[in-house]
């Protein structure tokens, strides 16, 4: 009798899981090779535009002020990482919640 090998599943998803493991090391290289290699100073995008704005109009005046200013640069990352995490977590709930519907439905 001819019985299917035991290891089937495990060879199949042996690509996969190495696929992944170098998308996760491609992700990793595209966040340390600049830090490694770029020299220089890394700024927001704040500064360099309000740099801009100062050398255009020297005189120029805004509008209005910030409505919450942070006592400190660690208090305003802190904000900054907490936005941009919450974000990330309803987009990744939004994408999952229709891909879930999606599956769910029946083909035709």
């Amino acid at each position: 009798m001819n019985q299917p090998s035991e290891n089937t599943s495990s060879k199949s998803s042996q690509p996969a899981n190495q696929g992944n493991w170098l998308i996760v090391l491609g992700v990793v290289a595209l966040a340390a090779l600049p830090l490694v290699f770029v020299q220089g100073e890394y700024g927001g995008a704040d500064g360099e535009a309000e740099e801009a704005i100062t050398e255009i109009q020297p005189d120029y005046e805004p509008w209005f002020g910030a409505v919450f200013e942070p006592h400190s640069g660690e208090v305003e990352s802190l904000l900054f990482v907490s936005q941009a995490a919450i974000g990330a977590g309803v987009i990744g709930y939004v994408v999952g919640l229709y891909r879930g519907r999606r599956e769910r439905l029946p083909s035709s």
